[in-house]
């Protein structure tokens, strides 16, 4: 993850526009929140992951391989998050 970058959001919104690597997803907080990333920059087009609903508490999620995403990065939050994605 050398040279990792990081987005913290509270709200939907892209992240990156053009070809990265996503790294890993930090739920810093939440209530009822929800996530779903986009190969995209927009909330439309080729899902990376469809909507993952976060247990209570903190959490990392980390991809230690990385995973590619060739158009953009844009996720999509539903709920009260805080929430940190690591990408390059």
């Amino acid at each position: 993850m050398d040279n990792c970058k990081y987005t913290n959001l509270s709200a939907s919104a892209a992240i990156k526009s053009a070809a990265g690597t996503l790294y890993g997803i930090v739920v810093n907080s939440h209530t009822s929140g929800t996530l779903k990333l986009w190969d995209n920059t927009a909330g439309s087009g080729t899902v990376i992951f469809n909507t993952i609903t976060f247990a209570a508490g903190p959490n990392f999620i980390p991809f230690a391989q990385g995973i590619s995403f060739n158009t953009g990065l844009f996720a999509t939050i539903g709920g009260t998050a805080d929430i940190t994605i690591l990408w390059k």
